[in-house]
């Protein structure tokens, strides 16, 4: 009688073992998938960082829109591209603290800083809510705060 209690206590633990890494690999796999987005803004943020703008262009819908509450819009890769161009006389220095993927959005926040013209660096923090269209980055509204 002990032995077969021993045996069913065992299958049973088993059982539960196999149940928690199930459980454990579906969490990772759905982590995986669920976070496609944000990989894709990470790969085209390096390519800002590098100073290859046109690479990060070509993760951008041609009808993207960006929207930076309070200040400005602009419709179209095209508008964009004159963008990077006024405004990043170098390379920014950026990181991104956090991000949250939901379906075809990612909510970003993280710190930036643009060099000027007089050489020196303003820094700004950010909260990027970003939608995607098929894999490419098709709307930006962002709020972006001057650190004084």
């Amino acid at each position: 009688m002990i032995t077969m209690k021993k045996g069913l206590t065992n299958i049973l633990l088993m059982m539960a073992v196999q149940n928690i890494y199930s459980q454990n690999e579906n969490l990772k796999f759905k982590k995986t998938i669920n976070m496609k987005n944000t990989s894709i803004l990470v790969n085209a943020n390096e390519h800002v960082r590098k100073g290859e703008y046109e690479a990060y262009l070509s993760y951008l819908t041609e009808d993207t829109k960006w929207v930076f509450v309070g200040e400005r819009t602009l419709l179209g890769k095209e508008a964009v591209r004159q963008y990077i161009k006024d405004f990043y006389l170098s390379p920014p220095v950026f990181d991104m603290e956090k991000a949250i993927e939901e379906g075809d959005f990612v909510t970003a926040t993280g710190n930036i800083a643009l060099k000027n013209v007089n050489g020196e660096y303003d820094h700004y923090s950010y909260c990027d809510i970003w939608r995607f269209d098929n894999g490419k980055l098709a709307e930006l509204k962002a709020f972006v705060i001057e650190k004084k």
